[in-house]
């Protein structure tokens, strides 16, 4: 009996410390955000039409909150450059956006559903509102960075009623892209 009440404490220790290490393993290889973490990503976009004649690209930048682990929400800034043919002009535009994702899974492949909602502004177009519904799928490449594609459809409104007229006259945008969380 002296054996196991002398074996008892080195035996609580021993496995307090699997215990401890295993949580630890655990929490370095758990992939994605936890509550709290940030984001920052950074996709370009490009278009063109089959002549190659009207030519687009451009870059957007995302920083974001986790409220859960699957509640993203944040500021996207997008900046554009068109090339369009027989315009002597070539013209910039950009847009300044508030956006909320929401994640399912835990896996490395997590597909996500979302809005955006903010203005654009620039050299081709009228400063206006803008809106959007998004969809898209991170890939964690490792456990706090992945790859990103996902396709906006946005619309431009000036008031209320001229959002609900102009929902149908709308236009997909497609980003493709990497990031992290921190």
């Amino acid at each position: 009996m002296t054996i196991f009440a002398n074996a008892s404490l080195p035996v609580a220790v021993g496995a307090s410390l699997l215990l401890a290490s295993s949580a630890m393993a655990q929490e370095m290889t758990t992939i994605g955000p936890r509550t709290g973490d940030r984001e920052f990503s950074l996709s370009g976009t490009g278009s063109s039409d089959k002549d190659f004649d009207n030519s687009s690209f451009g870059l957007s930048v995302d920083y974001g909150w986790y409220l859960s682990s699957q509640t993203l929400v944040g500021i996207r800034q997008s900046v554009s450059f068109a090339d369009v043919d027989g315009d002597s002009d070539d013209f910039w535009n950009g847009s300044t956006r508030g956006f909320a994702d929401y994640h399912f899974g835990q896996h490395a492949a997590r597909p996500f559903v979302g809005a955006s909602l903010g203005g654009i502004y620039g050299d081709g177009v009228n400063d206006t509102g803008i809106a959007g519904l998004e969809t898209g799928l991170k890939y964690y490449l490792l456990p706090t960075t992945f790859i990103q594609a996902r396709a906006e459809y946005q619309f431009l409104f000036d008031s209320g009623n001229s959002a609900e007229e102009n929902y149908d006259d709308g236009a997909w945008a497609y980003t493709f892209g990497m990031g992290i969380n921190f």
